[in-house]
């Protein structure tokens, strides 16, 4: 007889639904299930805390379009993994939490760890479940893998009670599940899609919008096309930089606010008019403004702003469709218009505020003199990674992104604590490359490296050459410098005095990364900023992490909105 453990059971139908990748934290009662992954060929990744494990698997389903699992342990470690969860569903990201839980014969009597776990995921997940018996295992895992990628892509959880990881069945009484296939693409409606070209043809100030889901949609090739015979400017969200190159001709991130303020007609394209885009509306937004929206969610549409013309579908399918018929028809949106030159006027005059600021002989350095010379150091093919205050929303402007899936961010949840997770993520998956690859860089704010700080050990441990920068200003938005910082020890207990945004003055994270093996290098100018991004470019064996010290007043240049904040900071 032939028989199969549970842990075996679950480790071969991830395998089995081509789930390549896992991160978690292994502990009572779940540690065979790592192992049977391994034997089965998943790659397993130990974390140092759960929430950047399920970040990291998260990524892993924005990066291949196909979910990474996380597997953590009863209690508090799903507990932990609630916010990676939560994030995957904000952005739209698919993933797959295997959780250990209580034995079976001990629920409602205390057991160790107990907790209503599938009832609390229910909140933070698409599809939540704990298989009736060990034969039911490979359909319920089915189930979740196609369910997080199905439809709008998100968070599944499984939950496995202890009792069945080593419990053993024949295999003879296991339903086989074969791999669940690629989700159906649909397409728009013909007479929507004829709509909208007759809308974008009357507009005098057209846009696109690229989101994060043309990205995750593998549009890119179809979206160059359109993009390149309209004519029509473009402009990326955060995660959308890279579906077409942050250099191509008609790409108008830099002058973002001025394209948003006086576009009369939309196309948004994978993106949803959340925050990030201002709700769509006024002060940010022309008022009269027309949208084209394209989404797979029939719910999304409408939301905030009721859309001129609504094409639900594919993303990949429905641009298609839109270049075919803007093809067919011989339509270019002309490249002398007034419209276009009022973009241009507006990029230029931003381009040179910023090398000013880029090119102050400052000393400490701002953030703006750091970027300018990081962004002539970086491979045009590296993925960056990128969190924090000012350095993510500053690094956005600057650091280009020229080929899709290449920038992770904290996204639509502006989730802090992400970076070194989704950084794990992007080098396991280049490190498992036959052919080359390419480089991941982690450029993060001090406040935001301290939430996952201690997965360095993981990055060493493993050997990947993720690059670290630390942008670090001793606080949340702003700090101050070593000498204030002192001088206001005096003042008394630290805890009555110091202001709530100030960290550690000139901490040295870099010695954090040289605790554990990798390269450290404390950086306080231009040219030791160059010398230590060279060499640790050059290392493909081990991570590096600079500490760059900046000033500590340093802050983004006057912006003509204010961005999220009301404080008066």
């Amino acid at each position: 007889m032939d028989e199969v453990t549970g842990a075996q059971l679950i480790a071969e139908s991830l395998k089995a639904q081509k789930v390549e990748y896992m991160f978690g934290i292994v502990g009572v009662p779940v540690v065979e299930v790592a192992m049977a992954a391994q034997a089965a060929g998943i790659k397993y990744v130990g974390m140092r805390n759960e929430q950047a494990a399920c970040y990291a698997a998260s990524a892993i389903g924005f990066l291949t379009g196909r979910p990474g699992a996380c597997l953590v342990v009863s209690g508090p470690g799903l507990i932990h993994a609630l916010g990676g969860m939560a994030n995957a569903n904000m952005n739209c990201w698919p993933v797959i939490v295997i959780g250990g839980s209580s034995d079976r014969n001990q629920e409602t009597s205390g057991a160790f760890q107990e907790f209503p776990q599938v009832e609390a995921c229910r909140l933070y997940s698409k599809f939540a479940a704990r298989p009736s018996s060990m034969e039911a295992i490979p359909s319920v895992v089915e189930k979740a893998v196609r369910t997080s990628i199905y439809g709008r892509p998100g968070a599944c959880y499984v939950d496995i009670a202890g009792d069945m990881v080593n419990a053993k069945v024949d295999r003879s009484k296991v339903r086989l599940v074969s791999c669940c296939p690629t989700p159906p693409a649909s397409l728009a409606n013909h007479s929507a899609i004829a709509e909208a070209v007759s809308v974008l043809k009357t507009a005098q100030r057209p846009l696109v919008i690229i989101g994060k889901g043309a990205a995750y949609g593998r549009a890119e090739t179809a979206l160059r096309d359109f993009v390149d015979t309209s004519g029509l400017p473009f402009l990326p969200t955060p995660m959308g930089k890279g579906v077409l190159p942050d250099d191509h001709p008609n790409c108008v991130a830099a002058a973002r606010s001025r394209a948003l303020l006086q576009a009369d007609v939309v196309l948004l394209l994978g993106a949803r008019l959340n925050w990030i885009l201002h709700f769509g509306l006024p002060p940010r937004f022309n008022p009269d403004v027309k949208i084209i929206q394209v989404d797979l969610c029939a719910e999304e549409m409408g939301n905030n702003v009721r859309p001129a013309v609504a094409l639900l579908g594919d993303i990949n399918s429905v641009i298609i469709q839109l270049w075919e018929s803007v093809r067919n028809d011989g339509w270019k949106y002309p490249s002398d218009t007034e419209w276009w030159s009022t973009l241009r006027d507006k990029i230029t005059s931003n381009a040179k505020v910023s090398q000013a600021l880029a090119l102050q002989p400052a000393d400490p350095m701002n953030y703006y003199t750091v970027f300018h010379h990081i962004v002539h150091l970086l491979p045009h093919d590296c993925i960056i990674v990128s969190e924090g205050a000012n350095t993510m929303d500053i690094g956005r402007t600057m650091l280009n992104n020229y080929l899709p899936r290449h920038r992770l961010d904290a996204g639509t949840f502006g989730t802090m604590g992400v970076g070194l997770g989704f950084a794990i993520a992007a080098a396991t998956v280049e490190k498992s490359k036959s052919d080359k690859r390419q480089r991941v860089v982690c450029v993060e704010g001090d406040s935001a490296f301290g939430f996952s700080g201690m997965e360095v050990e993981t990055m060493c441990r493993y050997n990947l050459p993720v690059v670290i920068i630390v942008v670090n200003n001793n606080g949340i938005y702003s700090g101050m410098d070593l000498k204030t910082w002192q001088e206001m020890a005096k003042m008394g207990d630290l805890t009555a005095v110091a202001p709530p945004v100030s960290l550690l003055p000139e901490a040295r994270y870099d010695e954090v990364m040289t605790a554990f093996g990798g390269r450290g290098f404390l950086v306080r100018t231009v040219e030791e900023l160059h010398s230590a991004l060279k060499l640790s470019l050059s290392d493909w064996e081990r991570p590096s992490l600079l500490n760059v010290l900046i000033d500590p007043f340093s802050d983004r240049k006057q912006q003509e909105f204010p961005w999220l904040t009301r404080s008066n900071l």
